[in-house]
C-alpha cells in the first residue's frame, strides 16, 4: 500500500499494526568489485557528495572493498562478489540496481543515467538470482519508471515497509513499482530537500529498532515528525557534519550489529554513539574512504540477500 501524505500515513496506522514479523537483517550479501572504478561524470550531475576534483586509486578501492567483504564474512554472512568494468564506474554501488525481498524475489531497478542502466542488464547477476537461487524476477522497466531501489527507498525489513524519498532518481511511477516490486505492506512517499539524490544517504532503518535521520534533508519537517511518531521517538537525529560524513549511510548486518564507514564512525558524536548503544546495537567502522569519493558509502556497496 502506497501513501503519499502524512494524514494517510497516520490513518493506515490506525487500521493496522506494523509489528516486526520477519528477519531484520540479510542472510547473505552480494557486491561488485571496484575493478574499473572511477568518478562517474554522468551521475555527478545530481550527486553533490561526489569529489570530482579528487584522484582515485583503483587498487586501494579494490583492497577496501575486499576488506568490507571480509568484515561481513567475519559476522557469518556469505558474500558473493561480481567483477566490475570500466563501462560501469558506479557498479560498486549495486544496491541501486538489484535488490531482494523475503519472498524469494529479486528486483531489477531502473536507473536514471545510461552507464548505470548497463548495470541492470548484466546477465550474470540475473542468472545468479534467477538460475542459481531460483528467485522470481521483478523488473522495473526503464520506459515505464525511474526507481533506483534501496538508494531512493529505505526499507524497514522486519516490518516490511518502505520510506521513499522523491528525487531525480525516482518518479511517481517508480514509487508505485517499488511498492509492488518489494511487495510492501506499507510505502510512505515524500519529498526530500532540493539537492539530495538518495534517501539512504540521509536516513537508515536499523534492525527495525529505530531510524537514523538528517532532518534538514527532508522537504517537510512534519514528515520527519510522522516517522518519529511511528517509531515512538526511537530516532537518532544526525548533524550536518555527520550527514556529510555518510553517517546516514549505515546498515544493519545482523539483528544487533551495524556497520558505518570509518569516516562516518569517526565523525559520529559520542552522544550519537550512545543513542545507538542504548538501542542495544553494536556499531563498527570499516574504511571505504576511496569509494566515498564517488558520492556513496558503505551501505550502497552492500546488496542484501533475504
Amino acid at each position: 500500500m502506497l501513501v503519499k501524505n502524512i494524514a494517510d500515513f497516520k490513518k493506515v496506522q490506525e487500521l493496522k499494526q506494523f509489528n516486526i514479523k520477519q528477519e531484520v537483517a540479510m542472510k547473505a550479501a552480494f557486491m561488485v568489485s571496484p575493478v574499473g572504478f572511477s568518478l562517474n561524470e554522468q551521475t555527478a550531475q545530481d550527486n553533490e557528495y561526489m569529489q570530482m576534483d579528487a584522484n582515485v586509486d583503483e587498487k586501494l578501492a579494490i583492497y577496501q572493498q575486499m576488506h568490507l567483504a571480509r568484515t561481513l564474512t567475519d559476522f557469518g554472512i556469505p558474500v558473493i562478489t561480481f567483477p566490475g568494468s570500466e563501462d560501469t564506474p558506479d557498479a560498486v554501488f549495486p544496491n541501486n540496481a538489484f535488490a531482494t525481498n523475503h519472498n524469494r524475489r529479486y528486483i531489477v531497478g531502473s536507473m536514471k543515467y545510461p552507464n548505470r542502466q548497463l548495470e541492470t542488464q548484466r546477465r550474470d547477476i540475473r542468472k545468479f538470482f534467477g538460475g542459481v537461487l531460483g528467485y522470481e524476477e521483478y523488473e522495473i522497466e526503464h520506459h515505464r519508471a525511474i526507481a533506483e531501489l534501496t538508494g531512493v527507498m529505505v526499507p524497514d525489513r522486519g516490518r516490511n515497509i518502505g520510506f521513499i524519498g522523491m528525487t531525480e532518481r525516482v518518479d511517481d511511477a517508480g514509487a508505485i513499482e517499488l511498492d509492488e516490486g518489494f511487495q510492501l505492506d506499507l510505502a510512505f512517499q515524500f519529498d526530500l530537500a532540493e539537492g539530495e539524490y538518495h534517501t539512504n544517504v540521509v536516513m537508515a532503518c536499523l534492525a527495525s529498532v529505530g531510524c537514523v535521520i538528517h532532518k534538514g534533508s527532508f522537504a517537510d519537517p512534519d514528515v520527519v515528525q510522522a516517522i518519529d511518531d511511528f517509531y515512538d521517538g526511537q530516532i537518532l537525529y544526525i548533524s550536518d557534519e555527520e550527514k556529510m560524513a555518510f553517517c546516514g549511510n549505515c546498515i544493519s548486518i545482523t539483528d544487533r550489529d551495524v556497520l558505518f564507514s570509518q569516516t562516518a564512525f569517526d565523525t559520529l558524536s559520542a552522544a550519537s554513539k550512545k543513542v545507538l548503544t542504548n538501542w542495544g546495537l553494536d556499531i563498527h567502522g570499516v574504511d571505504v574512504s576511496e569509494l566515498e569519493k564517488a558520492g556513496g558509502s558503505l551501505r550502497c556497496m552492500i546488496g542484501e540477500i533475504f
